[in-house]
């Protein structure tokens, strides 16, 4: 601090100039004490860091941990459970495929219980198939698949589209011809007749385990429908001897058409699976289908059948019976998509098992031995299967 002083003493005039250190200044007293404070800055270097207006109290994590935990909360079980079976887990093959035999079963139940007018086969083919077309376009346009998949499989799914049809051609003509026990026992032979095509088209090895487990279920299945056969075949008999239209001769040849629809829709099985895998997308070959079939099924419902304008409570009925359809149809491409034909061909048999519990619960159907030893059969064979199947497949 410097201080300044002046003497005149006659016509001379003495500056006196006094200059006074960080000790001297300190000794003074509160005035130069307040002037250093107000010269002292508030914050200090090492402390200034540490206060800053982009600076927070809490740490910035928290935020995000929060953004993201919001969403996860917000998934239902159900879309959870959803997500793991279509992820392509260990058990997602075997779980797609017992959700569409879940989904048959349900729309069993559904055309049982609620009766509608009578609608021509043909008709109710043209309808699911119009739905499946639909929603399988819509599917593949929210997710940013190509609608006909890679240049590769084009081939593999105008093949599976050919034969898919003709199998539901075959099956229609049978269950028009023949007794319904006769064409269901028909039809669940496909799962056997899929697992033999997939040895010979994809060469996927048939273990023994795999064949017993299929010889269960179809002999559980003989069990359920032994009694329904044999009193069919005593009517029939009956029915005969009074020169009904049923003849023999008629139902041996649409025995052999039923029979090769199992053929046909095993080999779409074996082209399914090559489709989806070559495509990575199971939802394209039921794209496929629906292309061809529709157009086909409308046809014949013109040409063959006599046209049935159903009444706004059957419609309902169809359409939602060809949603459920759509979606058992996605789930056994999928199903087969992730997992060996023969494991997958016999968790479609647990159809017929929920089918008569289900009967015997609502008191539908009587109960019996035959009946229950068959379900327990079944119920064994895919549940060692979904145990099984996928430990094997590892090994």
């Amino acid at each position: 601090m410097m201080a300044a002083s002046a003497n005149t003493n006659g016509g001379d005039h003495t500056v006196e100039l006094i200059v006074l250190g960080a000790s001297e200044s300190a000794a003074d007293g509160g005035s130069s004490a307040s002037a250093s404070e107000e010269i002292k800055p508030l914050l200090t270097p090492s402390m200034r860091p540490k206060i800053n207006i982009f600076s927070v109290s809490h740490s910035r994590r928290k935020p995000r941990e929060i953004v993201i935990k919001v969403p996860e909360t917000e998934i239902s079980p159900v879309s959870q459970f959803i997500l793991w079976v279509w992820s392509g887990s260990r058990y997602s093959g075997l779980v797609c495929m017992a959700l569409s035999s879940i989904i048959y079963f349900v729309m069993e139940v559904l055309s049982g219980n609620f009766t509608a007018q009578s609608i021509p086969l043909f008709e109710t083919a043209f309808t699911r198939c119009t739905i499946t077309l639909i929603l399988s376009y819509l599917w593949l346009r929210r997710s940013g698949q190509p609608m006909f998949g890679a240049t590769n499989p084009r081939n593999l799914l105008v093949l599976r589209a050919l034969v898919g049809y003709l199998s539901l051609l075959s099956f229609i003509y049978c269950i028009q011809r023949i007794p319904f026990s006769h064409a269901i026992m028909l039809s669940f032979t496909t799962p056997i007749v899929a697992s033999i095509m997939a040895r010979i088209i994809l060469h996927e090895k048939l273990k023994i385990a795999e064949i017993g487990g299929l010889a269960c279920s179809f002999f559980g299945m003989l069990f359920i429908f032994q009694q329904m056969l044999t009193t069919q075949g005593g009517l029939l008999k009956a029915e005969e001897s009074s020169n009904t239209s049923f003849r023999r001769s008629n139902q041996i040849y649409a025995a052999l058409i039923g029979f090769l629809s199992s053929i046909t829709g095993g080999i779409c099985y074996c082209l399914i699976k090559a489709a989806a895998k070559a495509s990575d997308q199971a939802v394209v070959t039921v794209f496929s289908f629906g292309i061809l079939a529709s157009p086909a099924a409308g046809i014949c419902t013109f040409a063959l059948e006599e046209f049935v304008l159903p009444s706004f409570y059957s419609l309902s009925l169809m359409l939602a019976l060809g949603i459920l359809s759509f979606l058992a149809e996605v789930f056994l491409a999928r199903g087969l998509q992730l997992e060996k034909i023969s494991n997958v061909a016999n968790v479609q048999f647990i159809e017929v098992a929920l089918s008569q519990l289900w009967g015997i619960g609502t008191s539908r159907i009587a109960p019996s031995f035959g009946r229950l030893v068959g379900c327990l059969l079944i119920l064994i064979s895919v549940s060692c299967t979904m145990y099984f199947g996928p430990e094997k497949e590892i090994e």
